[in-house]
C-alpha cells in the first residue's frame, strides 16, 4: 500500500475521526463473538482472545473522546471558525491597521498557526496579524482527503475571504509552510504585498537530494500516532496534556490550548501524513506543477528570502554520508537550493539569519524574525501611501 495512494488517504480519512474508534472496536468485538459461536477448542480460544482486545478498544476509545472533551471545553477556539466549504477553518484576527498590509503566519511542518502565536503577540502591537489553523491542525475540522500544497493555498485564501479580510497580505512561512506562502501567492497575486520566507523547503532537495528517510519516518510516526490516539493511548503526545492521573491540566493561553488540542485529535497526525506524502519524488512529480513554484512565477512581487549563512543544525545528516567528497557536494548543494526561491521574483533579496542558527531560527531568535517582518510591511505601506499633495498645487 503505497502511502501517497488512493488506499492510504482513505485510511487517512476514517481514522482522522475521533468517533470512529468505536465502530472499529465493536465490529473486531462481533468478529471475535462469531469465533466463540465455532465449534473446535482453537476457535473459542481465539475468539475470547478477540473479545477481550475488542473491550479493550471500547474502552480506550471511550478515554479518547472523554479526553478531548475534556480539552476542548477547556480550550475554546480563541478565534472564528468560518466555512471553506463543508468544513471549518480557525482563523484568529488580532490587531489593527488602516494604512499597513495585514500579516498571516505559517508556520512549517503541518503545525497549527499558533506555532506562531510569539511572533504573532509582537507583530499585532504594531499591526493586523493573522494565525490560520491548516484543515486537521488546531482548531481547524479535518477536510478532505488527499491533502496537498495546492488545496491549502486554496483553503487559506478562502478562510481568510470568509473571515472578512480582503487583503493586502504579507504571508509569512517557514519552511513547508514557506513553500505554501509561495504556492498561494502564486495562485492569488492580488491578494499579495510581499513574501517572506522563512527557509523554506526548495522542492528541488525533495526531488535530487539523497534519500531522506526521516520524512518516511515522519509519515509512518504520524499514522501510527492517530492510530494510537483513537483507542486511547495519548502518552508522551504534547507538553503538560497529561496530568498525574491522566487529568487534562488547564491551560491559560493559546499555544498551550492548541499543543493540547493536537495532542489529542487523530485528525493532526492523519493530515500531516498525508500531506507529506508530497515530500517524495514519486510525491512531488505527481503534483509538482500545482505546487512549486517556478522562476519568475512571482513577477516582481517583494519577496524576502531568509535563510541561515550556513547549514548550522544539519551536521547529522552531513555525518552519516561518510565520504568527505559526497558530504562536501551534499553541502553544497544544500546551500545552492536554499537560493532557488530568489528566482521566482525580480524584486527578491536575501536576508541572512544571525550568526549560529540554523532551520528552526523562526524559535530561536524571534525577535529578529518579527523585526524582518515588520521593516518589510512598513517598506509596503510607505510604497504604497499617496504622495502628499504640494501646497497651492
Amino acid at each position: 500500500m503505497r502511502q501517497d495512494g488512493r488506499a492510504m488517504n482513505g485510511l487517512l480519512a476514517v481514522i482522522s475521526r475521533d468517533w470512529v474508534g468505536l465502530p472499529i472496536a465493536l465490529l473486531v468485538g462481533g468478529a471475535g463473538a462469531w469465533s466463540l459461536g465455532l465449534s473446535g477448542t482453537w476457535a473459542r480460544v481465539i475468539g475470547g482472545i478477540v473479545v477481550a482486545v475488542a473491550v479493550l478498544m471500547v474502552l480506550g476509545s471511550v478515554r479518547h473522546l472523554v479526553c478531548l472533551a475534556q480539552v476542548r471545553a477547556k480550550c475554546p477556539p480563541p478565534g472564528r471558525l468560518v466555512d471553506v466549504g463543508g468544513y471549518r477553518m480557525h482563523v484568529l484576527v488580532e490587531g489593527e491597521s488602516a494604512t499597513k498590509p495585514t500579516v498571516v503566519w505559517l508556520p512549517g511542518g503541518h503545525a497549527s498557526g499558533h506555532e506562531f502565536h510569539r511572533l504573532h503577540a509582537v507583530l499585532r502591537e504594531t499591526t493586523r496579524s493573522v494565525l490560520v489553523d491548516r484543515p486537521g491542525s488546531g482548531w481547524s475540522d479535518v477536510g478532505p482527503f488527499p491533502r496537498t500544497t495546492a488545496t491549502e493555498a486554496v483553503e487559506l485564501f478562502t478562510a481568510l475571504e470568509r473571515a472578512g479580510l480582503d487583503g493586502p497580505f504579507v504571508l509569512v512561512g517557514h519552511s513547508f509552510g514557506g513553500l505554501l506562502a509561495a504556492n498561494a501567492a502564486r495562485r492569488r497575486p492580488e491578494l499579495v504585498a510581499g513574501l517572506v520566507l522563512l527557509d523554506p523547503t526548495p522542492p528541488d532537495v525533495i526531488v535530487y537530494a539523497m534519500p531522506n528517510r526521516s520524512l518516511t519516518r515522519s509519515r509512518a510516526t504520524h499514522l501510527r500516532a492517530a492510530l494510537c490516539h483513537l483507542f486511547g493511548i495519548h502518552r508522551g503526545r504534547g507538553r503538560g496534556t497529561d496530568g498525574p492521573q491522566g487529568a487534562v491540566e488547564p491551560a491559560r493561553t493559546p499555544p498551550a490550548c492548541t499543543t493540547q488540542i493536537d495532542a489529542f485529535k487523530t485528525g493532526s497526525d492523519c493530515a500531516a501524513a498525508s500531506i507529506y506524502s508530497e515530500l517524495s519524488p514519486i510525491g512531488m512529480a505527481r503534483r509538482g506543477w500545482q505546487t512549486v513554484v517556478y522562476d519568475g512565477d512571482l513577477a516582481d512581487l517583494r519577496l524576502l528570502l531568509v535563510t541561515p549563512r550556513d547549514l548550522t543544525g544539519g551536521d547529522e545528516i552531513l555525518d552519516a554520508v561518510g565520504d568527505p567528497v559526497q558530504a562536501e557536494r551534499l553541502r553544497r548543494f544544500y546551500l545552492n537550493t536554499r537560493s532557488r526561491f530568489l528566482a521566482t521574483s525580480t524584486r527578491a533579496r536575501r536576508v541572512y539569519t544571525p550568526e549560529g542558527t540554523g532551520h528552526n531560527f523562526p524559535h530561536e531568535v524571534p525577535e529578529f524574525v518579527t523585526e524582518v517582518v515588520r521593516n518589510l510591511v512598513d517598506e509596503i505601506a510607505e510604497e504604497r501611501r499617496p504622495p502628499s499633495s504640494e501646497p497651492g498645487g
